[in-house]
Parts: structure tokens; C-alpha cells; sequence
């Protein structure tokens, strides 16, 4: 099943964003590699800038989404101000379709 993980960074923390963006992707890199990533990429504000996250993952229930999730170093650095966990049916443009 596929969930969508879709977080807003807390106010201000773009130097967070920026310092912790290494291992986030290294740890992005390592669900990809291990098939569980299917989507990833940054929110963007007014001016361009990164302000949130959004994950499309595989896990077999919610629960086992929630903790992929809680191991991504941004939500361990404390950079989201929220983060919405939903399931999710990718229809069009899905390669795996």
C-alpha cells in the first residue's frame, strides 16, 4: 500500500532545512534503494525556497508508515511543524501500473 507523507516545516527553520538536507537524502536514497520510495520533493514558498516535504512510500500499514517516517532526519531534527500520513492510490502516470 502506499501512503502519502506530507509535512509542513516549522516557521523559520530554512538554516535547519538546509544543515540537515545531507542526511535526509542520504536516508531518502536508502528507501529508494530498498524499493520504498516512490515520490519525494520539497514544498515550495512565495519566493522559492523549500518549506515542507512530500514523501509517497510503501508500507504494508499505517503504523509501519508512521515509523519510516519518525526516521527521516528532518522529523528528528524537529524541522516539521506538522506531518499528515495518508493512504494513497496513485492512478495516473504510475510506472508500476
Amino acid at each position: 500500500m502506499l501512503f502519502a507523507v506530507i509535512c509542513n516545516d516549522k516557521p523559520g527553520h530554512l538554516d535547519l532545512r538546509m544543515a540537515t538536507r545531507p542526511p535526509h537524502v542520504e536516508w531518502l536514497n536508502g528507501l529508494n534503494a530498498e524499493g520504498v520510495l516512490k515520490i519525494a520533493g520539497p514544498f515550495l514558498d512565495g519566493d522559492g525556497k523549500p518549506c515542507g516535504s512530500m514523501l509517497i512510500i510503501k508500507a504494508q500499514t499505517l503504523e509501519e508508515a508512521k515509523s519510516i517516517a519518525g526516521e527521516d532526519p528532518y522529523a528528528k531534527a524537529g524541522l516539521f511543524e506538522t506531518v499528515e500520513i495518508r493512504p494513497y492510490n496513485w492512478i495516473f502516470n504510475n510506472p508500476e501500473a
